[in-house]
Parts: structure tokens; sequence; C-alpha cells
């Protein structure tokens, strides 16, 4: 019986290296918007997510505006608000709650259909649209509600990053996200998750207190 042999590890792995030689010519991506795109990749492991990512171009510099002037938070489930940076948070003076409050949802599936026949949640998302960042990463239908919303009561959230799971209403929620004129990010496919939404909203904090004087994203603007 034959045994496979690893080769002895000699020092840890160079992230940011193995990336360079991985990741399609992002040269011309303003630097922050290159940071929000590596980190995802290192979220989930999948270079070619960057090919589907899309971005609205005030994307950046809309949610620079609202999270320097204490913007609010708004997740679709517990799972997201808890993944949030909330020491970075709290030093921009950011509030943040989730949409569907139960600690007992364990799948986008549940957050699904808690969403879909709750009307208590569907009532709290209508009152809560106005100047508020949105990051939804499981419930395709709160994506929908919400660009509905958007579309026939003429809510204006400061910006939404709508990465939810699903393979039907999901892609359906993110084409018609980007039809809306409301900054966004999302992905034009099936992939998202809750963990890339954090991942999302996480870097846009980051780069706001470690570049606060980072004008890059405007020239895309």
């Amino acid at each position: 019986m034959g045994f496979f042999r690893c080769r002895r590890l000699r020092y840890p792995e160079n992230f940011q290296q193995a990336l360079q030689r991985l990741l399609p010519d992002l040269s011309q991506r303003p630097e922050i918007e290159v940071d929000i795109l590596s980190h995802l990749v290192l979220a989930c492991g999948d270079v070619s997510l960057v090919n589907f990512i899309r971005l609205s171009p005030d994307l950046i510099k809309v949610a620079r505006e609202t999270l320097s002037t204490g913007g609010t938070i708004i997740t679709d489930v517990p799972q997201i608000l808890n993944t949030l940076d909330h020491t970075r948070l709290a030093h921009l003076n950011c509030e943040s709650f989730s949409l569907i409050n139960d600690p007992h949802l364990d799948s986008a599936a549940d957050a699904e259909q808690e969403f879909w026949h709750n009307q208590n949640w569907q009532q709290r998302l209508a009152e809560n649209i106005e100047g508020n960042i949105w990051v939804i990463g499981y419930a395709p239908s709160v994506l929908l509600k919400l660009c509905e919303l958007v579309e026939t009561q003429h809510c204006q959230p400061a910006l939404i990053i709508g990465l939810p799971i699903g393979f039907s209403h999901a892609p359906a929620a993110k084409r018609r996200l980007m039809q809306l004129p409301i900054p966004y990010l999302t992905s034009e496919s099936a992939l998202g998750g809750g963990l890339l939404a954090a991942v999302v909203l996480n870097r846009l904090v980051a780069s706001l207190l470690e570049k606060p004087n980072c004008h890059c994203y405007l020239q895309s603007v």
C-alpha cells in the first residue's frame, strides 16, 4: 500500500502573494474596490467570484459618507449582524440591528420562510428603509421586498449590499436591485451568503478608518 507524503511546510502561506498571482488584472479598479474584492475571494476561496461582483459607481462614496456620519446598518438576520465589526462601527457611532430578530434561525431557507410568512418583519422593513445601509445575505425575499418598496413607495435607503443565497428568487432580486437608482453591491449569479455580505460592510468600514483621506474611488463616480 502506498502512502502520500506531504512536503514539510517551512513557512506560513502568504495569502496576499497568492492572490496577486490568481486574481485577474484589477489595476484599473479603485484601491478600495480591489480591497473588497480581495477579501471576498479570501472569504470564499473562489477567485472566479471577482467576475460576478457588481457595484454601482457611487457605492464607495456613499458608503463612506453615510458611515462617517453615524449611519444605521440593518442586516436581514442576526447571523450577519454578529459578524459585523462592532468595535469599528462603535468608533464611527454607527448603530446596527437585525430585521428578522430571531436568534434561532440557522439557514437561509429558515430566514426565507420566516420573512415570507410573518407580516411583522415585512412591516418592520417598510418602517426602516429611509437613509439606512442594508446588508442582506440570507433571505432573497427581503431583498425583493426592499426593491419593491423603493420602486413603488419611492423609499431611499443609503445603499444596499444584496448578496442573498438562492437559485430563483435571489438572482431575480439581484437583477432588480441593479436597475434601481440606489448605490449597491451584488453578484450577477446565485453566489452570495451572509459571510460575504458582512465582509463587504466590514471592509468599507475598515477602509474609512484606515484610509480616511483616500479618494481613489472618485475616478469611477
